[in-house]
């Protein structure tokens, strides 16, 4: 039997607002979805950027001439018929791995070098020490600096970050007439000057503080320690502030490769003799012996005044690991005539003095120019 339309509308109208209750649980069980999506991708993310997989790669080209105990030498010439004297990049050996200096194509020292126009660059790849090496000072190192150095057959364009810097000065002191010039970025020459917190840490903590440490790791400074050290001076940044940002740009693949790739930089260690550390604790940052003038390498006295070439002072205006005046005082202790010493002041901070845009696209193509000229 048909039933007339009185029937039909013993019930609610059912039209789309009887539906919205349901609608509104799909669409929020659909966010919880992507919300869980996220989440994942977040946590993936993390185990890849804090698990060490290896060393990070180099970004470019290059061969290996090659290996000491210290570190190895690598050649990135370009072939060329340029007759300017060949660059040596001396990267810090402070925990990090040396790809500092090459750390990703259009984010790499290495590459803006060559594209400037200077054609023979090389640069050191330290070793992380074994426990067969927690004895060896600073003499092993520049001792074996003096090998690479000697064996390029010509005066060499020093180029040196952060530890390398004042590692150059100390060569070029004791060995001046192998020296064509030097380029010091973010290095603390004079350990004392400004402020900075490694500073007030050296000044703070008794030189027991350290011998504990290197005790602690067998002989050596573990690698992993300096990290710890790192980090503990912005805690919120690396604790913090990077997840949280992580997090915000998941689903950005630009962003997450890059943070992959800095990460994966930053998280891998290398270990350091422990007489180097303590010496290099000691005498040059407690003692400030090399800016005093009262520093001995290799049998000789070495004084930051015996240093007679042209010099390039790069510092960064937000560097708290290296202040300013720590780089700049070299104009004041380095034998060099004043009209020879050029400083210049980066926007950015420590790091990004190496692998920063702003840096390599502002301040090194002026170092490369400097340095063709001379």
């Amino acid at each position: 039997m048909v039933k007339d339309n009185k029937s039909l509308h013993i019930f609610p109208e059912v039209g789309s607002p009887f539906f919205w209750s349901l609608c509104a649980a799909k669409e929020v069980g659909n966010s919880l979805m992507k919300l869980e999506e996220k989440n994942l991708k977040f946590v993936e993310e993390v185990v890849k950027t804090q698990v060490v997989k290896g060393a990070p790669p180099w970004a470019t080209p290059h061969k290996k001439r090659y290996a000491l105990e210290t570190f190895s030498l690598l050649d990135f010439s370009k072939k060329s018929s340029a007759s300017h004297a060949p660059v040596l990049i001396v990267p810090p050996f402070a925990g990090h791995s040396s790809t500092i200096a090459d750390f990703h194509h259009s984010q790499s020292l290495v590459e803006t070098l060559l594209q400037e126009g200077l054609t023979r660059v090389f640069c050191l790849e330290w070793h992380s020490a074994t426990p067969e090496m927690k004895d060896y000072t600073l003499d092993v190192y520049l001792a074996q600096l003096h090998v690479a150095i000697s064996d390029l057959k010509e005066k060499v364009h020093l180029v040196g970050l952060c530890q390398g810097g004042w590692l150059i000065s100390l060569y070029a002191a004791r060995f001046p007439e192998h020296v064509a010039s030097l380029v010091i970025a973010g290095s603390p020459i004079d350990t004392q000057a400004g402020s900075g917190v490694i500073k007030e840490y050296v000044n703070t903590l008794d030189i027991k503080f350290y011998e504990d440490l290197v005790a602690s790791g067998g002989g050596l400074l573990k690698g992993a320690y300096m990290l710890d050290g790192f980090k503990s001076m912005h805690p919120e940044e690396h604790y913090v502030d990077k997840y949280i940002e992580l997090y915000e740009h998941i689903d950005d693949p630009d962003y997450v490769t890059r943070t992959e790739n800095f990460e994966r930089w930053y998280e891998y260690t290398l270990n350091l003799p422990g007489r180097w550390y303590l010496q290099v604790v000691r005498e040059l940052f407690k003692e400030n012996k090399f800016a005093r003038g009262e520093f001995e390498a290799l049998g000789m006295p070495v004084r930051p005044a015996s240093i007679v070439c042209p010099t390039y002072l790069l510092a960064g205006a937000r560097d708290d690991i290296t202040p300013q005046e720590q780089v700049f005082e070299a104009k004041n202790l380095f034998g060099t005539p004043k009209d020879k010493i050029v400083t210049d002041l980066a926007a950015g901070g420590h790091i990004g003095l190496f692998m920063g845009h702003g840096a390599l696209t502002q301040n090194w193509p002026k170092i490369a120019a400097w340095l063709k000229a001379l």
